[in-house]
């Protein structure tokens, strides 16, 4: 009598635990070809990487690998065409927008850092950057020392946040940090001189500086004080993360790259040996 009702027991939370089973928990390809729909994530004011054009939709350089990357689903999907949604993220918000399915795919300038890969798949490398700091024109100090007692605007939730956290707490940048919440933001209190600099990824800052900087003139400093490899982002998705990869890599051993990334940086100059390197060893054989 014991054994059976123990036995019934055991059934009936077996059968609990499947009906709580998150829907989530489906496969990423599997929840795009039975919706049809594949959901994307971009940032509002990251240029060149991801931003919001004049037609309020989203554009970039990480915009435009995401849409090479959803034809090249559908067709391994069998599927004719996918729809896309596009959701505006923020640097707080991108990880919680994929944990919670509301997005698929980040298309943004996410750092791949192997703690952030404990909880999210990243894509083969997109673009290699490093964080450095901008300042007004001729006030770009010569030393770090001059940077004492100053403050340094950076944008919450990025590496670059962590980067200097780690510098100021082991008292090699004797800066204050004003935290904002984006790039124009950033920017925007360089001008105000409400902070003496703007630390980002140096691409970024150029681009932020080049747009909306209103014709002000700004200094960039030579120091580079990360290494910071972009990637697409996604949930923990083997396959899914393979049919992005496959799509990637094909782009790169075709150099149908080359246009997108004339089209965004050609304005910013030579990108350097580093980034033809990463798109020659991110161009995987089949």
């Amino acid at each position: 009598m014991h054994m059976k009702k123990t036995i019934m027991i055991g059934a009936a939370c077996v059968a609990s635990l499947a009906l709580s089973l998150p829907a989530m928990a489906e496969a990423t390809l599997a929840k795009i070809k039975s919706s049809g729909t594949i959901n994307l994530g971009y940032r509002e004011n990251s240029m060149p990487f991801s931003f919001v054009g004049e037609d309020k939709q989203p554009r970039g350089y990480s915009v435009d690998l995401c849409k090479v990357v959803v034809d090249d689903v559908a067709k391994q999907l069998n599927l004719p065409k996918l729809d896309v949604r596009w959701a505006p993220v923020t640097a707080q918000t991108r990880f919680d927008a994929l944990k919670n399915g509301q997005i698929d795919l980040e298309c943004g300038n996410t750092t791949q850092t192997l703690s952030r890969r404990a909880d999210f798949d990243f894509s083969v490398m997109t673009f290699v950057d490093g964080a450095g700091m901008l300042f007004r024109a001729g006030e770009n100090p010569k030393s770090m020392d001059d940077l004492k007692a100053q403050r340094v605007a950076v944008v919450a939730g990025t590496t670059t946040e962590k980067t200097l956290d780690a510098l100021v707490a082991a008292a090699k940048l004797g800066v204050t940090l004003l935290k904002v919440s984006d790039h124009d933001t950033a920017l925007q209190a360089l001008i105000d001189k409400t902070a003496t600099a703007y630390a980002a990824d140096r691409t970024v800052l150029i681009t932020t500086a080049l747009v909306r900087g209103r014709g002000q003139a700004f200094d960039v400093s030579d120091m580079q004080f990360s290494y910071e490899p972009y990637g697409l982002m996604m949930r923990r998705d083997t396959d899914f993360r393979l049919a992005v990869d496959r799509s990637l890599a094909h782009l790169y051993r075709s150099g149908n790259y080359a246009p997108i990334v004339k089209r965004w940086f050609e304005p910013l100059g030579n990108l350097g040996e580093v980034l033809k390197a990463m798109f020659l060893l991110g161009g995987l054989p089949e």
